[in-house]
């Protein structure tokens, strides 16, 4: 088993959503549910994802999910996208998610992974990214 990437220091590529972790949002342990959290970063790169295609877009596959640290009721969770690549209808996007927690000012890099979009037209049908 090879060890895990190491930590960026800072977060790349845009600010594409900021919310605050909820109590709902947890699990028993009280710390929040990694399904709420891959919400929060598909919103995010689907946000850069449709600004490129300058219309609706869906997300056809995420890969490399790596979760680092938990996320705790009360942090401030701040998603950062970058465009890695544009296809003929298709983009991949890298979503970093951070956090600031209740009583800190440090950012933690929480997870990342790749989100990959498809440009759709009114039908729901793959169309070419209108850049």
């Amino acid at each position: 088993m090879s060890a895990p990437a190491p930590t960026p220091p800072h977060p790349s590529g845009d600010v594409v959503i900021r919310t605050i972790a909820m109590p709902a949002d947890a699990n028993a342990n009280g710390d929040i549910f990694g399904g709420w959290l891959i919400s929060q970063m598909d919103l995010g790169g689907a946000i850069l994802a449709r600004g490129t295609a300058h219309g609706r877009v869906t997300t056809a596959a995420v890969d490399g999910m790596s979760f680092i640290r938990p996320v705790n009721v009360g942090d401030v969770v701040t998603c950062y996208a970058k465009l890695l690549g544009v296809g003929r209808t298709s983009m991949k996007v890298r979503v970093e998610a951070w956090v600031q927690r209740y009583a800190d000012s440090a950012q933690l890099h929480v997870t990342e992974g790749t989100f990959v979009y498809v440009a759709i037209d009114t039908h729901g049908k793959p169309q070419p990214v209108n850049r």
